[in-house]
């Protein structure tokens, strides 16, 4: 029995971080039939939020927020707004893998951040890795990491950026009361605010348009369901299933998926540098989700 629930937790993470690593993908087809960036995101979160309050309501769950929640959930939507916009921006000057592995340091910045503020004791593993981050940060960039027309320093900038806005995020999920939340309520909040703060950027830069073509709603759909509503459903069951640590190990699909993509779809050079780059952060990421492991005695 115990194996079964090993082997579903482990497909969840396989589907949710390949299904997230989709993102880029449609992101980029949405901005090339000239959508801009907070509608791109506006039909993101708002179909995203739609679907799983429904699957919520299905399920049971109650989703009145108490009132001392309210400036927590806020703030946890501000960075996962900043996240996803930081993201947009750099899809759009850099190569998606690149960006994509960029922003897969998270973890390295959730440690920094519970080392520096948390009182959790420094780990020669984690400065190690923080190191390999940085190596394979600069292979990375110094390979191909845009498609010759975006401004990389602003695209590697933005990638940056969302390092530490998800970091932040995460650090936030697991330190404030909105821990006390059910995990899909929370959710809902968090992109439900994200989806009107992005409307609320479109009406008040270059209006919000309505989709009408076919294809453009096959493409939000793919950001919104699969890239989104899913990846966060499958996720919140692996770590049911398996743990966060395991789960986190798998989430390296993610940006592998991202990096595929690119090279396939859009024509994205995959050269020996990036190769080691992603060689290199997948590894210290890896040494910060397994030293998280060795500290805690978990075992998942």
């Amino acid at each position: 029995m115990e194996r079964i629930v090993r082997i579903k937790g482990i497909a969840y993470a396989l589907l949710s971080s390949a299904s997230f690593g989709l993102s880029p993908c449609f992101t980029l087809l949405l901005l090339g039939e000239g959508f801009t960036s907070f509608e791109v995101l506006a039909y993101r979160w708002g179909i995203a939020t739609l679907f799983l309050v429904g699957c919520g309501l299905w399920s049971g769950r109650r989703f009145l927020l108490p009132r001392r929640m309210w400036g927590m959930v806020g703030l946890l939507s501000l960075l996962r707004a900043a996240t996803s916009f930081s993201l947009i921006v750099a899809y759009a000057n850099i190569a998606t893998g690149a960006a994509s592995i960029i922003h897969f340091m998270y973890p390295l910045a959730v440690a920094a951040a519970m080392i520096l503020f948390f009182g959790e004791r420094r780990s020669v593993r984690v400065l190690a890795a923080i190191a390999l981050s940085v190596a394979g940060t600069v292979l990375l960039s110094s390979g191909n990491t845009g498609p010759g027309t975006g401004n990389v320093v602003a695209g590697m900038t933005a990638a940056t950026v969302s390092i530490f806005t998800y970091g932040a995020y995460i650090v936030g999920m697991r330190k404030s009361r909105a821990a006390e939340l059910d995990s899909t309520v929370l959710t809902c909040y968090v992109m439900g605010i994200g989806a009107l703060l992005f409307i609320l950027g479109g009406v008040c830069t270059d209006g919000m348009r309505l989709a009408t073509g076919g294809r453009e709603w096959l493409w939000i759909l793919g950001l919104a369901l699969p890239a989104t509503a899913i990846s966060n459903i499958t996720l919140v069951r692996a770590i049911k299933f398996i743990g966060p640590t395991l789960t986190s190990i798998f989430g390296a699909l993610e940006p592998l998926t991202a990096v595929a993509i690119g090279a396939t779809v859009f024509g994205e050079r995959f050269g020996w540098t990036s190769a080691l780059g992603v060689g290199l952060v997948v590894a210290a990421v890896s040494i910060v989700v397994l030293d998280t492991q060795r500290k805690t005695g978990k075992t998942t």
